[in-house]
């Protein structure tokens, strides 16, 4: 897990699940978005992934949100559906 605080407060975190390649959370607080935060922890989630040893992460999302949008500009690949979100997956 990361966590990015900003003045003594939490205003975004991500957890990966280094047993499966899940990313399983990134949230950032109102406020907070687009100022780089979310892409610094979706890295940090990333980099606990790769040094457990996993090439290919996965992450689900729901469809036609700004999260959507975040994670196809960042490279991530649109692989399916998993029940009523979107399954994305990146090699690290």
């Amino acid at each position: 897990m990361a966590v990015w605080e900003e003045k003594g407060d939490v205003v975004g975190f991500s957890a990966a699940d280094p047993r499966n390649g899940n990313i399983w959370a990134l949230f950032i607080a109102p406020g907070f978005e687009r100022k780089g935060i979310g892409s610094i922890l979706l890295a940090e989630a990333c980099a606990c992934l790769k040094s457990a040893g996993i090439e290919r992460a996965w992450l689900t999302t729901d469809p036609n949100t700004r999260a959507e949008r975040f994670y196809r500009a960042a490279g991530w690949e649109h692989v399916g559906e998993r029940g009523n979100e979107l399954l994305f997956e990146r090699s690290l």
